[in-house]
């Protein structure tokens, strides 16, 4: 019989907390089991195996990304609501960057995590709506507008840009290259 109070949303909130405080490569069964109380056995009446909780840890990141995100840009359009995107995504990932790196690199080949990662693609999609571009171009566009986001607070993240200059200008240039680089409707 499963632990009074643990369920599999619980284990996964466990190893969250276990991926903030250690980090991604620190997401094993025994540490989620130290920080819940139980025994490792025990939490495979709530998780199949460590890749389930992979993906389920997945699942809740790109959940919390596409619903923060969405939040964010509703009612806006245009410049403004990619400007808005690319801040609240860089936001996102300063206030948790071992949760971003525990997310799938292909989320959309993993059946386990396809619906979170539709989700969160979907909120980039609404934000490219009102340039006119048809699906390809709108991928195309997302495709960058993510690598422009996910290089920069990756390299953020792992105290990468070691050079005096403001951070914040150099991502506001960012910004405003790929809004130009988008056609006017």
């Amino acid at each position: 019989m499963p632990r009074a109070g643990l369920s599999t949303p619980a284990v996964v909130s466990a190893a969250l907390d276990v991926v903030d405080e250690q980090g991604a490569g620190a997401l094993t069964l025994a540490a989620v089991a130290a920080r819940t109380g139980v025994a490792t056995p025990s939490l495979y009446k709530h998780v199949g195996n460590i890749a389930e909780l992979r993906a389920l840890v997945g699942v809740r990141v790109m959940t919390e990304m596409a619903e923060r995100f969405g939040d964010a840009v509703i009612g806006r359009s245009g410049d403004e609501a990619v400007t808005v995107l690319m801040h609240t995504y860089r936001d996102y990932v300063r206030e948790h960057p071992a949760r971003y790196a525990a997310m799938p690199a292909d989320p959309l080949h993993d059946p386990a995590v396809v619906e979170a990662a539709t989700r969160l693609l979907n909120v980039f999609l609404a934000v490219l709506r009102g340039y006119g571009l048809d699906r390809n171009a709108a991928i195309h566009a997302t495709r960058c507008l993510r690598s422009i986001g996910h290089g920069f607070v990756s390299i953020e993240a792992g105290g990468g840009f070691g050079l005096p200059q403001d951070l914040d200008e150099t991502y506001e240039q960012l910004i405003r290259m790929f809004v130009a680089s988008l056609p006017r409707p």
